[in-house]
């Protein structure tokens, strides 16, 4: 099959565009032909591209046309369902708030895919999606990059925080007063640190403990740390083998991260470190969240899709009327009042450099001015 793989920009190595590169690396070593499109081209990119992937920024670019799209990111997945008006879509959600990720209607999107409950919570919320078409395909990892390391000392030295949103404005001197406390020496991985790697799996051999969430998580379990689930949005738990399915149905993401970023919660976490347990929560990450068995998923869930639209018959109508729909609810200047309530609801918590981080600063800007021609 030939899989059309969208996205908002494949330049830092971090969230979507890892998921990108590891499964259209994926599918190509399974025997299809993944196109990859992003408007906003970088070192991602250049990464995927160098694996032979045919990737570009502009649609009418391709060497050929896709059968099925797997869309990441409204704008772009419906750029894609307009340029190839005679291909089915699947719509995967990987945020719970996230604007950029907000699910819609539209007739030939025949499968909505969340990679957690929250996502998929966020779906169900759409009340044109029949639910039928609601899937769950949990997030995985590229196995064969995150080899355990070396079995983990009886008490652990190393700590490191993994997260592009770690800064001294967001969870990190949290996280510092902690690792005081229990005696462990602190680094930090990411984009906030200016550090952020394509191959972090060279680094967390390193390390005992990593506080990270969501894929960082699931990164660090695979290379054999023990993991403390945290990052700007709050606290969670040290992973066990006791929680590791509750936790991996959210995604080890911000809906577990329950506690205030206080060193108190932290160092409970940190003192709950049992090297055995650790390493069993990495065989099952092993076992149970490699991007192999992930991808055998989406292939058959392709599969599907294409069967039933070539079975169905397409209405364009309706088709018209669901982008009427969508066109209506993102125009620019809705766009910009519902970016401005995410960031006044953010500005409420004492996490503003967290939502500098979240939005970027020219959105930023465009939100102030836009709040003042408002006033």
């Amino acid at each position: 099959m030939n899989i059309l793989i969208t996205n908002t920009e494949l330049i830092d190595y971090s969230g979507t565009t890892v998921v990108v590169r590891d499964l259209s690396r994926e599918l190509q070593r399974q025997g299809h032909e993944p196109l990859v499109y992003s408007p906003r081209l970088g070192p991602v990119a250049e990464e995927i591209r160098g694996h032979g992937i045919e990737i570009t920024n502009r649609l009418d670019r391709l060497s050929r046309p896709p059968d099925v799209i797997h869309g990441h990111h409204h704008f772009q997945v419906v750029e894609a369902l307009l340029h190839f008006p005679r291909t089915p879509a699947i719509f995967v959600c990987h945020s719970a708030a996230h604007f950029k990720e907000e699910p819609f209607y539209f007739p030939r999107i025949l499968r909505y895919v969340a990679v957690d409950d929250l996502c998929r919570k966020r779906i169900e919320k759409v009340r044109e999606i029949p639910p039928g078409r609601i899937n769950v395909i949990l997030n995985a990892v590229d196995m064969a990059r995150f080899q355990p390391r070396a079995p983990l000392p009886a008490k652990p030295r190393q700590a490191l925080v993994f997260s592009n949103y770690a800064s001294n404005h967001t969870h990190l001197p949290a996280v510092r007063r902690a690792c005081r406390q229990t005696g462990l020496k602190l680094d930090v991985l990411g984009a906030g640190a200016k550090n952020a790697v394509p191959n972090p799996e060279t680094v967390l051999r390193q390390y005992d403990i990593v506080f990270a969430k969501a894929r960082c998580a699931l990164e660090a379990m695979a290379a054999g740390n023990a993991v403390v689930l945290c990052d700007f949005a709050g606290a969670g738990p040290l992973v066990t083998k006791e929680n590791f399915d509750t936790l991996r149905r959210m995604n080890f993401g911000a809906g577990v991260l329950t506690n205030p970023l206080r060193a108190e919660f932290i160092r409970v976490e940190i003192e709950r470190y049992d090297p055995h347990d650790a390493a069993e929560v990495s065989r099952r990450a092993h076992t149970e969240a490699g991007v192999e068995e992930a991808t055998r998923c989406w292939i058959a869930l392709y599969r599907d899709v294409i069967q039933e639209f070539r079975q169905s018959r397409q209405d364009f109508d309706e088709e018209s009327r669901a982008l009427g729909v969508y066109l209506q609810r993102w125009n620019y200047e809705k766009r910009l009042e519902w970016e401005l309530r995410q960031l006044d609801r953010l500005k409420r918590s004492p996490l503003l450099g967290a939502a500098f981080r979240h939005f970027g600063w020219p959105i930023v800007k465009k939100l102030l001015r836009f709040k003042d021609e408002l006033n």
